[in-house]
């Protein structure tokens, strides 16, 4: 028999009559204190359109110093799916009425430097920049969709596809001998400090 002060059983179970649990909603679990749903939504699509912001002035700023080498078309092919990635987030912006980071004019800068510098280095460093970069936001993205429900499977799909190609990137990274790069756990220990404080400020401002 079910013990009658338990009714969270039948909502993760399903009822004892054989009925599916109800669909999962975003924002389930969370506590007193915590951003509401439509909050965190807004810090979701803020904080990814900034981060494509800036991995597309990364980007511009490896090509700006290694656009003329064998490195270029493998640069504009990655700088390319994150301007994908950037137009979805900035539409949903819009869409959904979402305030932009007003950190943007230091992503703007501070994205393009990271990258020149980094390219400076030479192609191996260019690719440690990248796949620093990517790992953090592979993390990132992953806590997302896992705290995406069926009422934004639609979200949580485009969140999932675009990690799939965040990944590819930092692979590209990996066979491009990122890890040979000079100071190589040095420097993307950095650069994931740095992407880590970035996501964490985006978030909020």
């Amino acid at each position: 028999m079910s013990d009658p002060d338990r009714p969270s059983d039948v909502a993760a179970e399903g009822s004892e009559d054989g009925a599916p649990p109800h669909p999962r909603r975003t924002g389930e679990g969370r506590n007193p204190g915590d951003p509401t749903p439509r909050e965190m939504l807004g810090r979701f699509i803020r904080v990814n359109h900034a981060g494509e912001y800036g991995a597309a002035r990364i980007y511009a700023g490896q090509l700006a110093v290694l656009g003329h080498t064998d490195k270029r078309e493998l640069l504009e092919h990655m700088a390319e799916q994150e301007r994908v990635h950037l137009e979805t987030f900035a539409t949903m912006i819009a869409d959904r009425g979402v305030r932009p980071t007003v950190l943007q004019p230091l992503w703007h800068v501070a994205g393009f430097a990271l990258g020149a510098a980094t390219a400076l280095l030479g192609s191996r460093a260019a690719m440690a920049c990248t796949v620093a970069v990517e790992t953090v936001i592979d993390e990132h993205y992953r806590r997302q969709a896992e705290q995406l429900g069926e009422d934004e499977a639609p979200l949580r799909a485009t969140i999932e596809r675009f990690r799939a190609e965040e990944v590819e990137h930092r692979d590209i990274g990996l066979e491009h001998e990122a890890e040979l790069a000079p100071g190589y756990r040095l420097l993307s220990e950095a650069i994931k400090a740095g992407s880590r404080a970035a996501i964490w400020l985006s978030e909020r401002f």
